[in-house]
């Protein structure tokens, strides 16, 4: 008995290694010259994209209006591929799926659909177009109405905890925010969707670089005096 269990142990040793072997390639590990490599190469990247968002962001505020026209086409678009996306995850779960959820999965979708193909169709005129951008600012600004008061009660409701302060701070910008949007007129709703745009990409523009600029820094640390 005892010899069958010594050669037991020792086969599935031997299997353990070929696995192992299989696994695990026979190469060095990554020499510091190829981290390094790599973290420039992550760094330039970095930076590259950081100033695309940068250059984005500033031609959006300089041309609010144009920015808001692509962003609402951008918005089309992503109606138009959800809804087929949606039709095609339906139908295809729908044995799994109870009746009528699948029913009103599919009514969603064509909602979807119906949207982005009637925007997509109203941006060959001018008009419309221009009509569409509006509406959807002013879909913003009550979104951000809606928002800055449940932030507001929130935080009164934690007014106990730590960060309550910032909660309630947070729902009286965005309700103000959203305030100025609503009232404004049909030329100034269009230039919010742009205005936004050019905003969330600046910041992201100087976040890419200041974020690979500090993963640099920590890899090259400089030497001691």
């Amino acid at each position: 008995m005892a010899g069958a269990e010594i050669r037991s142990q020792i086969l599935a040793r031997n299997v353990r290694a070929q696995y192992l072997a299989k696994v695990v390639p026979d190469e060095p590990f990554m020499s510091s010259e190829d981290r390094s490599g790599s973290l420039g190469t992550f760094k330039t990247f970095a930076i590259a994209e950081g100033i695309l968002l940068i250059v984005l962001g500033i031609l959006a505020l300089v041309f609010p209006v144009i920015a808001s026209v692509w962003t609402t086409v951008v918005i089309a678009v992503l109606f138009l591929v959800g809804g087929l996306v949606g039709w095609i995850s339906n139908l295809a779960r729908s044995g799994r799926m109870g009746r009528w959820i699948c029913f009103w999965r599919l009514v969603v979708s064509t909602l979807f659909l119906v949207a982005g193909v009637s925007m997509i169709s109203n941006f060959g005129d001018t008009a419309d177009a221009l009509q569409q951008v509006a509406a959807f600012a002013l879909a913003i600004g009550i979104v951000f109405l809606v928002e800055g008061v449940v932030a507001f009660f929130s935080g009164l409701a934690h007014a106990n905890r730590s960060g309550a302060g910032w909660a309630i701070a947070n729902g009286v910008i965005t309700f103000i925010l959203g305030m100025l949007i609503v009232t404004l007129k049909f030329w100034g709703l269009l230039w919010v969707l742009g205005t936004l745009v050019g905003i969330s990409f600046l910041f992201s523009g100087l976040e890419l670089i200041v974020f690979s600029s500090s993963m640099h820094d920590d890899q090259n640390p400089p030497a001691a005096t």
